[in-house]
């Protein structure tokens, strides 16, 4: 593993939290947390990232609570508040910073649960995204009242390379749901699809207050170094 250095940054008055290799990186991933935020395991997400040559720059969809300190019915209840288009501007603004401040040539997106969401519908609207991983991405039918942009229609419209990692156990993304979103990224004009499906796995597999449910923690064991080789051949030099 590559040594790294990682702190809590503020970029166009956005805190996001910011972990490189030492000596610095071409490619870079931004990464969308969960209903948890920038919270420890996030964290350990990025400084993995980090590891493997890759710098990591974190969105916080809360401004400064995470689970460290946040309950989580708070943090529901922010979640529900959450609107679409903010959200994009402020990845946004994450990205001109990425290739700008940070020097990258390539970036990428990683998002998790909401942020798996997120993921797609940025990799549909901005072309300079390198690639896109979706960890179980919380797609509803009928969407929440906030949700007011279609991941699914925009995951058709992604022209870089996608992995998605289905929990087979899913209860927010409905099997049908994952049918769609499948049958959408395969018949792209270009761009690579690679869809994992982890049979019993529930959703948010990858966090690990879930990982008491082995079937869980195998999902994971097995889905991060995919992930992380993903990443390396699609952002890294």
């Amino acid at each position: 593993m590559t040594d790294i250095e990682a702190e809590f940054v503020h970029t166009a008055d956005l805190r996001a939290y910011l972990a490189r290799p030492l000596g610095g990186a071409t490619g870079g991933m931004l990464l969308l947390p969960m209903i948890t935020g920038i919270d420890e395991q996030v964290r350990e997400y990025a400084h993995d990232i980090a590891g493997t040559g890759v710098t990591a720059l974190v969105w916080d969809p809360w401004h400064g609570p995470s689970a460290d300190d946040t309950a989580r019915g708070e943090l529901a209840e922010m979640m529900g508040r959450l609107d679409d288009e903010k959200c994009l501007a402020e990845m946004t603004t994450l990205l001109d910073h990425a290739f700008g401040e940070y020097g990258l040539t390539k970036v990428g997106v990683i998002g998790w649960c909401l942020g798996g969401r997120l993921a797609l519908i940025l990799g549909a609207r901005d072309t300079r995204v390198a690639n896109v991983v979706a960890y179980h991405p919380s797609i509803a039918v009928p969407p929440a009242p906030n949700h007011t942009l279609d991941a699914v229609d925009h995951a058709g419209r992604v022209t870089a390379p996608v992995m998605v990692l289905h929990a087979g156990a899913d209860t927010i993304m409905s099997s049908e749901t994952f049918g769609n979103l499948q049958s959408r990224l395969q018949h792209r004009e270009t761009g690579a699809t690679l869809t994992h499906v982890y049979p019993g796995a529930e959703h948010g597999f990858s966090s690990r207050n879930r990982h008491g449910n082995p079937v869980n923690a195998e999902a994971y064991a097995v889905s991060w170094p995919q992930v992380l080789s993903f990443i390396g051949d699609t952002v890294r030099s």
